[in-house]
């Protein structure tokens, strides 16, 4: 890709998201795409048989030496996890049970969160709802690095740090960013996920509990399923700022990939997601998207245009609350 400038701030515009006019467009255009909004009937089962395979997987891991315990965190248990991530990303837009179900969605996020050893979910709900509607928008968007970010980790060995470190960034960012307060469900995500954290310490011992709790943090961040978060707003290419990824991964990360798509058409489950892109071609085949997400971090780390600070930012008024 060209038209690269070395950054030493954020691309500011002073332009709208493009998602909401391209919705617009092709749903006047393609008025059958609203026929694959709804609920996805299939994810409370595949999401359900991963909980249960990680709940195997801690009592086979019980015994293992600490080597292997990590290994198969980063190999196997990582991987589930990093998935199940994105499951309840899907479910935050509440396609396990649908709209008139948001209590069931909510609960449903907090049980797919039982693996990851950490609670997640519920804060995850609170901000992920701010990315789509005001994207990109400063002190308003948590998906966006902070000003020190794009200062500091700015030469390759000091963004490989940042890919290891995402995990922390990600969690600690919306408090300094966009705090908010503490919601009773956040609350209760956090009893639900240590109770079961301490049954299962006390059912198998300490391993299956950090067995879990790193996979979540290793494969959070410097891992090839991890590309997806460089991928899909960072600003590979000057005036686009969302971008679609159409590797296999997809199979593993709930079709996230498809990310132009899902801003276009949030309701949309991400295993509906291609059928947009294969509807609407004309509006996606020539936008730039990557084909590999190992390819992403490769170029993101040695690059010396890319960084932190190779994202699209705006200053958005905040919606009134209806």
């Amino acid at each position: 890709m060209g038209n690269r400038v070395t950054r030493d701030d954020f691309e500011w515009v002073y332009t709208e998201q493009p998602h909401t006019q391209r919705r617009k467009e092709i749903l006047a255009k393609y008025p059958e795409i609203k026929t694959l909004m709804g609920p996805d009937p299939h994810l409370k089962w595949i999401v359900s048989g991963m909980v249960c395979m990680q709940l195997l997987a801690c009592y086979l891991v019980k015994d293992l030496s600490w080597k292997w315990i990590f290994f198969w965190a980063y190999a196997f248990g990582g991987c589930i996890n990093h998935s199940l991530t994105l499951a309840i990303h899907d479910i935050s837009h509440n396609v396990a049970f649908g709209n008139k179900q948001a209590r069931w969605n909510r609960w449903f996020a907090v049980f797919a969160n039982l693996p990851i050893g950490i609670p997640y979910s519920a804060s995850f709900k609170k901000y992920h709802i701010d990315h789509h509607r005001y994207l990109g928008g400063d002190s308003l968007d948590v998906d966006i690095p902070t000003d020190f970010e794009g200062w500091f980790f700015c030469t390759p060995l000091r963004k490989l740090l940042w890919l290891f470190l995402q995990p922390l960034f990600y969690s600690l960012r919306p408090l300094y960013v966009n705090p908010k307060a503490i919601t009773r469900m956040e609350i209760l995500n956090a009893l639900v996920q240590f109770s079961i954290d301490l049954i299962i310490y006390y059912l198998w011992g300490l391993k299956p509990v950090i067995y879990l709790i790193a996979g979540t943090i290793l494969c959070l961040g410097f891992h090839p399923i991890s590309g997806h978060f460089i991928a899909e707003h960072y600003m590979f290419l000057k005036g686009y700022e969302t971008y679609s990824y159409y590797g296999p991964l997809n199979w593993l990360t709930f079709n996230v990939g498809y990310h132009m798509e899902h801003h276009d058409f949030p309701s949309i489950p991400g295993c509906r997601l291609p059928m947009v892109k294969k509807i609407a071609a004309e509006y996606y085949d020539n936008l730039p998207h990557h084909q590999s997400w190992i390819r992403v971090l490769w170029d993101f780390v040695f690059d010396d245009t890319l960084g932190p600070y190779s994202r699209v930012k705006r200053l958005c008024k905040l919606a009134k609350e209806s």
